[in-house]
């Protein structure tokens, strides 16, 4: 593999390659009020290339919570190797249905889960409608990307629950083909510094326990995101690290990260808070250095991220396992 760091904050990555972008992808889904959306981005050659579900966040911006969104990851991944797939969640802006009358409304948090799955019980004829692309994906090299709820939902396909008593359904909602997962600034535990105001507008978060996320998993967390309306804890967004069983656990904590970690969520998007191209350069950039050596036995490319990062002369982030 020949390296390149451009656009990766000085973290060696794959050279880049052009890439093509389709969307809608629709899939008929029965008893899901509106059909399925996916985008796919893929490089436009190689072989045997692994595949990332990418959940966006619930944001309250029109399009960055959709299929349209996190450009600035979605076409780093998919110029550096990998196939991104996209789906619009039903809690994304542009469907219109946080206000319905619907299970799960406004947040959707078990929907999410589920179309992640979909997707995964049809993944070869989404990916066949991709001109060209059919006979070139690894589909057993799977992984899972969410930003804040996205982290939540792939938190839940690593084996996190919502263990609210009064919910009577599977709370299991994991599953295998999940072969490792990021978490991007989810959401934690309910504790006494759990704020009332998400107590009371989102009553599922009382009730996240990781306490039977299994999956190998890198929990990504900025120093700075702290929102009262969530809870007063600064370590609330690495729940999911700290309460989640060891083994195959990595926490990367971003120095002088809020919420968007620079911009991830968009180009140029109004709602970042923390502006820093440098930052969205190393995020994907590292990222891409963790899927790589998760999903191919021997890769050392986390490793040399990691040793990187160590080295740098103006401290960026700092790693933790267990």
């Amino acid at each position: 593999m020949s390296v390149s760091y451009a656009d990766a904050a000085g973290f060696p990555v794959s050279d880049p390659t052009p890439i093509v972008s389709y969307s809608p992808v629709t899939l008929e889904v029965p008893d899901r009020p509106v059909p399925l959306e996916i985008k796919i981005s893929a490089p436009v050659t190689g072989t045997d290339l692994p595949v990332i579900l990418l959940s966006h966040g619930h944001g309250m911006t029109n399009f960055l919570s959709s299929l349209r969104g996190y450009g600035p990851v979605a076409d780093f991944w998919a110029a550096h190797g990998f196939v991104v797939v996209q789906p619009t969640h039903l809690d994304s802006t542009v469907l219109g249905l946080r206000d319905q009358d619907l299970p799960d409304a406004p947040l959707f948090w078990r929907d999410r889960a589920v179309d992640m799955r979909t997707i995964l019980d049809h993944l070869e004829e989404v990916l066949a409608a991709v001109p060209g692309l059919p006979g070139r994906v690894d589909t057993e090299k799977v992984a899972a990307v969410g930003h804040s709820a996205g982290g939540h939902t792939v938190s839940l396909l690593l084996g996190s629950q919502v263990t609210d008593p009064n919910d009577p359904r599977e709370k299991d909602l994991s599953d295998p083909r999940i072969k490792a997962g990021v978490v991007i600034g989810g959401p934690g535990i309910a504790d006494e510094h759990f704020s009332p105001w998400a107590a009371e507008h989102y009553p599922m978060m009382k009730y996240i326990d990781f306490g039977q996320m299994a999956g190998a998993a890198l929990v990504i967390a900025g120093d700075e995101d702290l929102n009262p309306h969530f809870s007063s804890r600064l370590s609330y967004r690495w729940d999911a690290y700290t309460h989640s069983p060891g083994g195959n656990k990595t926490l990367l904590t971003f120095l002088g990260a809020q919420h968007l970690f620079g911009g991830i969520s968009g180009y140029d998007a109004a709602e970042t808070s923390d502006e820093n191209p440098e930052r969205v350069a190393a995020l994907r950039a590292l990222v891409w250095a963790y899927l790589r050596s998760q999903l191919f036995p021997g890769d050392t490319s986390w490793d040399i991220a990691v040793k990187a990062l160590e080295t740098r002369k103006t401290p960026l982030a700092k790693v933790e396992t267990k």
